[in-house]
């Protein structure tokens, strides 16, 4: 099976192709330029690979949670892309992503992923790794910095991804957290290799189905939080 992969949930911008064998990846810090950039590097992996659009047979995309426009951005080109194909989409959260890419590259099995939400709160969830699969330990949610917690029935030491490590640094005391990658990014592969045993699974849905994954609803500020120097 043939699958195209994009997150576009932070300022990182991934998309990936690949099929049982082999996969191609890249990626750019595209920052607010996700919907002028994120066409052409679908183009240029495909390219990489060999095929065209119409030889995919499924599109996986970061479903989120991460910056509001974002999120709606891959979900839209996913869209976009599985409509003209007539292609099954699947969303993979964005934040079990990080989780699976770390684990493929140095066996990371426990990790809890932090991303930087804004208006002083952080995007966390949890994963621990069992039996080939991913089990959620927190689910994705939106928290204020001192709120995070590392789920109560967690043991051995977990691995910290994601920027909110590095905008507030008091999450790397956090009893329980071994080690941390403050620059780890989302991966448009790890999110077609979660997506993978989905597809097979008949898991797949239709382009007008597919929906982000919103954690946070309040997406403006009101006067009195600009005055505040609140920021979305």
């Amino acid at each position: 099976m043939k699958l195209l992969a994009l997150d576009t949930a932070t300022n990182w911008l991934s998309v990936a192709c690949g099929d049982e064998t082999r996969w191609h990846e890249l990626g750019e810090p595209s920052g607010e330029k996700h919907s002028q950039r994120v066409l052409p590097l679908i183009g240029e992996v495909l390219a990489e690979a060999g095929w065209a659009v119409a030889d995919v047979d499924g599109i996986a995309f970061g479903s989120g949670p991460g910056s509001f426009t974002g999120v709606r951005i891959a979900c839209g080109v996913a869209q976009g892309l599985a409509f003209g194909i007539n292609a099954p989409l699947v969303g993979v959260p964005t934040l079990l992503a990080m989780a699976h890419a770390a684990w493929r590259e140095g066996g990371t099995t426990r990790a809890i992923v932090c991303l930087d939400a804004r208006m002083r709160e952080v995007y966390v969830a949890a994963y621990w790794r069992q039996d080939d699969r991913w089990h959620t330990c927190l689910e994705p949610a939106v928290v204020k910095p001192q709120e995070v917690r590392l789920p109560q029935s967690a043991g051995g030491q977990w691995f910290g991804l994601g920027n909110g490590f590095a905008v507030y640094p008091e999450l790397q005391s956090i009893t329980g957290i071994a080690r941390i990658a403050p620059s780890a990014a989302p991966s448009a592969r790890a999110i077609g290799e979660l997506a993978r045993p989905r597809f097979a699974a008949g898991e797949g849905v239709a382009a007008a189905d597919a929906r982000p994954l919103y954690v946070r609803h309040h997406v403006a500020l009101t006067t009195r939080e600009r005055a505040a120097g609140e920021r979305l």
